[in-house]
């Protein structure tokens, strides 16, 4: 009988023994309450591993009634160390539960089938909303849970407490210290345009409920000059504080600044977000905002689960979403 090159079946292992395709597929799925001896069992087993037989993993998810696998996907970010360890704690917590989880990048513009018409995930997760196109997609490859909820309101995520809590205790911390005049330093790679603008308009109410100014904002580009620029441009406009994206563009700012002869945190207070593990080894270290990664992983994992079981109950947000850690830039 000729396998190479493709699939071993059950049919293929039943015609090697010469008996029924029910007896082998029973035998392989551990089907209770069959009268097979144990014999036969044995025989069909190591037939199996003779000819190479590997389990069919959408079929047994079809005769299952479910994979066992959430997919994440992930918009065309850089994966930076908290979006990796934020993975990785839903990853674990998902395993722990029996479930795989699986990460794929959609690319604006890509041409390669969508993963969720190939894997038959039990549930589809995203960090943003996903467009009507690929929503219609999910659905025609059936598949039901999906997350953010396609009914839901669409900008709901831009005031959801992981994007609103750094912000905001970024321009705690500085006006708290004195600062009136705050700016912003947004990346300039347009991949991260939504998120950008959604801490932006976080970093302009909360100003506005202190009753502060106007966020005098620049965007750094950490490869050309821009960050020079900005600081020469803050300390003509009498800024003295700066909320930086993450701790790459706050670490470009504070080495502007003192190649431009300011003194951090004297005449210019600089603080990041994320926490990088370099952040506390940076010369002046960095003030940063630290996420409760461990927390929002679980609770990402809590959501895919509730939505696999079927429960509508949502996860919990976890007690502490964001923390500062105060250092030398500030």
């Amino acid at each position: 009988m000729e396998t190479k090159n493709r699939r071993v079946t059950a049919t293929d292992v039943a015609k090697s023994l010469g008996i029924s395709r029910a007896t082998v597929g029973f035998v392989l799925n551990n089907t209770r309450g069959q009268t097979i001896s144990e014999a036969t069992r044995e025989r069909v087993i190591a037939e199996a591993a003779r000819l190479g037989y590997r389990p069919h993993s959408a079929a047994q998810a079809l005769a299952r009634g479910r994979s066992r696998i959430i997919l994440l996907v992930l918009p065309d970010w850089p994966i930076e160390h908290s979006m990796s360890r934020h993975i990785e704690e839903a990853s674990s917590f998902l395993d722990e539960a029996g479930y795989s989880l699986v990460t794929y990048t959609l690319h604006e513009g890509g041409t390669a089938r969508p993963l969720w018409e190939v894997l038959d995930p039990d549930v589809v997760m995203g960090l943003l909303p996903f467009s009507a196109r690929d929503i219609a997609s999910m659905r025609a490859s059936g598949i039901t849970n999906i997350i953010p909820d396609p009914e839901a309101d669409t900008a709901a995520w831009q005031t959801g407490p992981s994007i609103v809590a750094g912000p905001e205790l970024q321009v705690e911390h500085l006006a708290g210290l004195g600062h009136s005049r705050i700016g912003f330093a947004a990346p300039a790679d347009l991949r991260l345009t939504l998120i950008t603008e959604a801490r932006l308009a976080v970093v302009r109410k909360k100003l506005a409920n202190l009753g502060l100014g106007e966020v005098d904002h620049r965007t750094i580009n950490v490869h050309d000059t821009s960050a020079r620029t900005a600081v020469q441009e803050w300390s003509n406009s009498g800024t003295t504080g700066v909320v930086a994206y993450n701790d790459e563009i706050a670490a470009v700012v504070v080495g502007a600044a003192l190649r431009e002869g300011v003194s951090v945190p004297g005449e210019l207070a600089v603080i990041g977000h994320d926490d990088n593990p370099w952040a506390e080894l940076f010369v002046p270290s960095l003030s940063s905002i630290r996420m409760d990664i461990e927390g929002l992983g679980r609770q990402m994992a809590l959501t895919a689960l509730n939505a696999a079981d079927g429960r509508a109950v949502p996860a919990e947000e976890p007690a502490m979403i964001a923390m500062l850690v105060r250092r030398e830039s500030t």
